[in-house]
């Protein structure tokens, strides 16, 4: 799914052995990586689940509708295609407070609600993401309880 997401981030964005810590930009992608693998962990991307995760990129990172239009052809293009979590989730947890991975968290459950129905495969998607950022087990109940109760 995000193969090319991968690719660019390792080609472009991988610090090397001595270089200064992760940029935001790094963060960012990640972070857009994370979202875009929670909408299509039920394999169908919709129009909701799409606008909900371009509201959250713009709303937290003030991304142009450029920058918004090609991460969302990079996610619809890259559905099929399978990638390990280490690398977004190594970035997160290099370069995101506490309170950033609560609030990512919190982001991936908008998305998977965006549609009205909470799929198992993003439920385990955001509980395996949640472990691997470390994100407590309470912190990610009240992430999913805020975001579902918000929906209501």
């Amino acid at each position: 799914m995000l193969n090319k997401i991968s690719q660019f981030i390792e080609k472009h964005l991988q610090p090397e052995d001595n270089a200064p810590a992760l940029s935001s930009e790094q963060k960012q992608l990640a972070v857009a990586a994370l979202l875009i693998e929670v909408g299509t962990a039920d394999r169908l991307l919709d129009d909701t689940e799409l606008a909900t995760l371009r509201n959250i990129l713009h709303r937290k990172y003030n991304l142009d509708p450029a920058q918004l239009d090609e991460l969302s052809e990079m996610a619809r293009s890259e559905q099929d295609d399978a990638t390990s979590l280490h690398q977004f989730t190594y970035q997160i947890n290099q370069t995101c407070s506490d309170n950033e991975k609560y609030e990512l968290v919190k982001a991936m459950w908008e998305v998977a609600y965006a549609d009205g129905e909470l799929d198992k495969y993003e439920e385990a998607l955001i509980r395996k993401v949640a472990d691997l950022i470390y994100v407590s087990h309470s912190m990610f109940i009240h992430a999913r309880n805020s975001v579902r109760d918000g929906q209501q």
